[in-house]
């Protein structure tokens, strides 16, 4: 079996690979002068480049052959997910996890252009897309996609098998947070949950377009698709569907958690409230009658009596006695 550390990639400027096809799911490495070199009778040829990089910008803009306005199209930052079809080929924006070293999900965009004799796809230099890492180990071990729109629905598809688990994750912490609800740690359940629905929200702007482009590209009569890669296609926009769903339950219950964790840290401030308004009510009694026999002026009763201070303890327990009685009789304690 090969070892996936064995391929290159980003050997020469702009050029992470190039991929000639050869019809039977195998493949054959070409350099920038090869790709220069490369007719549509050679075969389908796979071009995957650095988006950010001015090698890359050079190559589209002069040497590709492609129209300017598609080339600064796929050149483009910052783009949503969708389908534009130009002619007998397409432009193609998706969206797939980026495995590079982040602490939160985050969908980075794949940007395509692909013909019926070349494809095209674009990625930052700092993103990390093992879908099409996995496809070309597929093709180089010779179980790759055999026609152009193979390749484009095996993207698509483990484009959206990359999210599925980002998916499944956040649900599996979700359970955990629910067990921890009566925790009294909620500074970091807040914390915890918040990022959760961070995620969830950014997934599902993303996979909500990604969903429609799917749905876009199944219903395009376009050439570049045959009725195998078509079937396919309809599996891959089922899934993307699910998975916009399953955001959806996702951000909803993570909504619900913190409305719970909140109310449960209202009730507990009403609770402490509570506590503290019923000792000043059973106090404001005795600190009143401590409060008048405190004043400095004369006629104090029991001042020159010995056991004045015993009598007033009495008075005051028999009094916070009455209170009590009292304050249950109308349900305040």
């Amino acid at each position: 079996m090969i070892d996936r550390i064995d391929l290159p990639a980003g050997v020469e400027p702009g050029l992470r690979f190039a991929l000639l096809l050869d019809s039977r799911g195998g493949c054959r490495d070409l350099d920038w002068q090869g790709v220069d070199a490369w007719r549509p009778e050679d075969g389908f040829l796979w071009v995957h480049l650095e988006r950010d990089s001015d090698d890359t910008a050079a190559w589209i803009q002069q040497s590709s052959g492609i129209d300017p306005l598609v080339g600064e199209a796929l050149l483009a930052e910052d783009t949503r997910p969708r389908i534009e079809p130009i002619e007998e080929a397409m432009l193609i924006v998706l969206r797939g996890i980026n495995r590079a070293e982040v602490e939160e999900a985050e969908l980075v965009p794949i940007h395509i252009w692909i013909d019926a004799s070349r494809a095209l796809t674009l990625r930052d230099r700092d993103h990390h897309l093992v879908a099409l890492r996995d496809i070309r180990f597929a093709l180089v071990a010779g179980r790759g996609p055999k026609t152009g729109g193979a390749l484009l629905m095996q993207i698509a598809d483990k484009v959206i098998r990359d999210v599925e688990p980002v998916i499944d994750e956040m649900d599996d912490a979700l359970e955990r947070l629910e067990d921890r609800l009566s925790d009294k740690d909620s500074p970091a359940l807040r914390s915890e949950l918040a990022q959760i629905r961070r995620d969830a929200i950014h997934l599902r702007r993303y996979l909500g377009p990604q969903r429609e482009a799917m749905v876009h590209l199944q219903a395009e009569p376009t050439p570049l698709l045959d009725r195998t890669s078509r079937l396919r296609l309809r599996g891959v926009t089922d899934r993307v569907v699910r998975a916009c769903e399953d955001l959806d339950a996702v951000r909803d219950r993570a909504t619900i958690l913190y409305q719970d964790l909140t109310a449960q840290i209202q009730e507990s401030i009403a609770r402490t409230s509570y506590r503290f308004t019923v000792v000043a009510a059973v106090l404001l009694p005795p600190s009143l009658v401590a409060g008048i026999l405190g004043v400095n002026v004369g006629g104090i009763p029991g001042s020159q009596d010995p056991s004045a201070f015993f009598d007033l303890i009495t008075i005051l327990a028999v009094l916070l006695l009455i209170q009590f009685i009292v304050l249950k009789w109308l349900k305040w304690l």
